[in-house]
């Protein structure tokens, strides 16, 4: 790696020793939109690709390995994408995930879309940039900054094309483009490695799980109604709460979880609490059917589902096992959610106690080689990333060209 890193020294020492030029993308190149006027009917019977939302939020480059096809007449001015070519997600929930990029890195040899949720950015001059070095950029920290500051909105962010023209890019000479895309290509391939062993592990892992939570005709079966002591919905938030993550103090010391996900759950601290016993809650919305076992003293709120078990038929632990090969069902509707009834109403098998604790012991250590960050390969993979992250910054940081 650090010969690598002097190599590219050496390359901006001769070739860009005052720096390099940076400009507005407006300057460079022009923006077009997805498709428009399309139908429903329109993506059901296609007889042309199409790139979605989310091939560009999940892939640096795009992939044209797709099944995602679109209906197309011979006589419509629908723009098509280009080799080369910078594709953007147009809007987002949250500032920080729009303007997502990805890059055709790919000749093609037949018409290819944009979803109307996207739009594309073209260069005037395809001479100046190696895609594969695109990719890259536009995922940056750097750039990132940048584009995050052109979303606006309120419930959901929208990027303003008139800003975006105005976001200014590095324009280094392809040689140097090169030699920072062999490295960080290493990175990613190593990354994807580690990312498809820990995939390995992980479905190894469910087949253990389902086959250790799987019970012949000698083990009772419950509803949860009946196992558990009680089953409600959470609440509105208390009056007095502090919101935020990792904020708790002497004066809010108990958690508030919103939803069911561990990530994302805890919304804020509060000075009382609802809950005083150990609970498994499920989200009872939008990410329906996600639980997770929750130690006492918490304050849940309307997005919630608590289920606090009779321990002396099934333990927290297990009952959370147990739920990830449950189906959960909604009540449907125009916006589904799940309810206090649905949930009484779900059936699952009760072993002997001794059982159940030999089972989430076994699952427990499985469970923590798979996604525990700390170690194993999610560390591994965790660390790679990290240092991805480093010296992608660090090679993509460029002196500027003083005019």
């Amino acid at each position: 790696m650090k010969n690598d890193q002097n190599k590219i020294e050496k390359l901006i020492s001769k070739l860009c020793p005052n720096g390099v030029a940076f400009k507005e993308l407006g300057e460079i190149g022009g923006f077009y939109g997805g498709m428009s006027g399309k139908s429903k009917e329109d993506f059901s019977n296609g007889n042309a690709k199409y790139i979605t939302y989310m091939n560009i939020f999940s892939n640096i480059r795009v992939n044209t390995d797709i099944d995602t096809f679109v209906k197309v007449g011979k006589s419509e001015n629908q723009n098509e994408i280009e080799y080369g070519d910078v594709l953007f997600t147009g809007s987002s929930e949250t500032p920080d995930e729009c303007g997502m990029s990805s890059v055709l890195t790919k000749k093609i040899d037949e018409p290819l879309y944009l979803n109307s949720f996207c739009f594309g950015f073209r260069l005037h001059d395809k001479e100046l940039f190696l895609p594969e070095f695109l990719k890259y950029l536009f995922r940056d920290e750097q750039s990132r900054k940048q584009i995050t500051q052109t979303a606006s909105g309120v419930t959901r962010f929208n990027v303003s094309k008139k800003r975006f023209a105005k976001i200014k890019i590095p324009l280094p000479p392809l040689a140097i483009q090169q030699e920072i895309v062999k490295i960080l290509d290493i990175f990613t391939e190593l990354e994807a490695e580690l990312e498809a062993e820990l995939e390995a592990r992980k479905k190894q892992y469910e087949h253990y799980r389902s086959e250790l939570l799987t019970f012949g005709d000698g083990v009772e079966w419950t509803t949860l109604g009946e196992g558990c002591l009680s089953i409600t919905a959470g609440g509105d938030l208390p009056d007095n709460y502090l919101k935020g993550q990792n904020m708790s103090t002497k004066e809010f010391p108990y958690p508030i979880y919103s939803n069911g996900t561990d990530d994302k759950a805890l919304y804020g601290y509060t000075d009382g609490y609802r809950i005083d016993n150990e609970a498994v809650t499920i989200s009872a919305r939008g990410t329906i059917g996600y639980h997770a076992v929750r130690r006492a003293k918490f304050t849940p709120i309307v997005r919630l589902i608590i289920l606090i078990p009779n321990t002396k038929i099934v333990t927290s632990w297990f009952l959370n096992y147990i739920l990830d090969i449950t189906k959960i069902g909604h009540s449907g509707g125009s916006i589904p959610q799940l309810t206090v009834p649905n949930v009484k109403k779900i059936k699952i098998p009760v072993p002997s106690l001794a059982e159940q604790e030999r089972i989430v012991s076994i699952l427990d250590k499985f469970n923590a080689l798979v996604n525990d960050i700390s170690i194993g390969l999610p560390a591994e993979l965790k660390a790679r990333r990290q240092q991805y992250e480093y010296y992608r910054g660090k090679l993509l940081t460029f002196k500027s060209l003083e005019l």
